[in-house]
């Protein structure tokens, strides 16, 4: 079986169940392993105790043997069980988060106690889908892999539908050397796309985009040989701005932040920044970009001097906030 849980810090015997549960739903077509590790460590938890399952999966019960609970019930046993310390007043999370890929698979069913109960139903049950826990409970028996695809052949995979979906609704994006690609759907790609389009034609003297990441994949773009030989600091980094471009005629580097409902490039993430980029070979420009005006003002008073925002909306117009020049990096 594979460690889906390399930096956890659980012990032997809590990991290995974990693994097991991450196992099972990677199995039956839950994206899990694209999660962070502590997403994966609580989603797994969090099925084991809709399930009631501390050990052995032969322990699993489904909605039909009675079992269901409520969010507020999910954290204490996994508390209990798992080495965790999850507030109590985190059960939002536990819907939203930790069990919500396996209810949009329909793995496990909310309101197992009572259907008719609404979705901010403080009492709102969940529990296993029937075939489902009549499923693991086969698990690490010499039939489970006969009764896995046959559980899989009788309902689409989770990935798979996410797959088509992302692949269905993407955002066509011309780089300004011609290049092309797509980002998936959302208002912050939007604006990505409306920076690459409008904005580095416009004021990026002839700038190359070497990095664009998009918001389900972080290093969909990147010219990773450039951005070394510029002295760009390590691109693992989780600082990395949306947008990176580099005009060679200028020697001027733009470090872009696109702000649809947060991020723009603070005084203090300013600061961050420019540590981040002591090494760097090329004159900086900052960059905070929205798609309008009204989206600006709501942040204005968090911008730092010293930099430059630009608005979709007016893409001919660029403002410059303080100091002795119009635009570009600074001393």
């Amino acid at each position: 079986m594979k460690d889906y849980l390399p930096e956890s810090t659980k012990s032997p015997a809590v990991k290995r169940v974990l693994n097991e549960a991450l196992d099972i739903l990677i199995a039956v077509g839950i994206p899990a392993a694209t999660e962070p590790v502590r997403r994966r460590e609580r989603m797994a938890a969090c099925m084991m105790a809709v399930a009631g399952v501390t050990k052995k999966w032969s322990e699993a019960k489904s909605a039909k043997d009675g079992r269901h609970l409520k969010t507020r019930e999910v954290i204490p046993f996994v508390n209990k069980h798992f080495e965790e310390n999850i507030s109590s007043g985190s059960y939002d999370d536990v819907r939203r988060k930790d069990l919500k890929l396996a209810v949009v698979a329909g793995l496990i069913v909310n309101s197992g106690d009572n259907p008719g109960r609404a979705t901010n139903d403080p009492t709102r049950g969940y529990a296993l889908a029937p075939d489902f826990a009549a499923l693991i409970r086969t698990y690490g028996t010499p039939v489970w892999a006969k009764n896995l695809t046959a559980f899989n052949k009788s309902r689409p995979s989770l990935a798979d539908s996410l797959l088509r979906k992302r692949d269905m609704e993407r955002i066509p994006v011309t780089l300004p050397g011609g290049g092309k690609l797509e980002l998936s759907l959302g208002k912050h790609n939007e604006l990505q796309k409306a920076i690459i389009e409008q904005f580095l034609p416009l004021w990026g003297n002839g700038a190359e985009v070497l990095y664009i990441g998009d918001t389900s994949n972080k290093l969909l773009h990147i010219e990773r040989d450039r951005l070394k030989g510029l002295g760009f600091f390590d691109l693992s980094h989780d600082e990395l701005p949306d947008i990176i471009a580099y005009s060679k005629s200028k020697k001027w580097l733009y470090v872009i932040e696109a702000v649809h409902s947060s991020g723009p490039i603070s005084e203090l993430r300013l600061m961050e920044l420019k540590k981040l980029l002591k090494g760097c070979k090329a004159g900086i420009v900052y960059v905070t970009a929205f798609l309008t005006r009204k989206a600006h003002a709501r942040y204005a008073d968090q911008i730092a001097y010293e930099t430059e925002v630009w608005t979709a909306d007016r893409p001919e117009h660029l403002q410059h906030l303080n100091g002795p020049r119009f635009m570009g990096p600074y001393e």
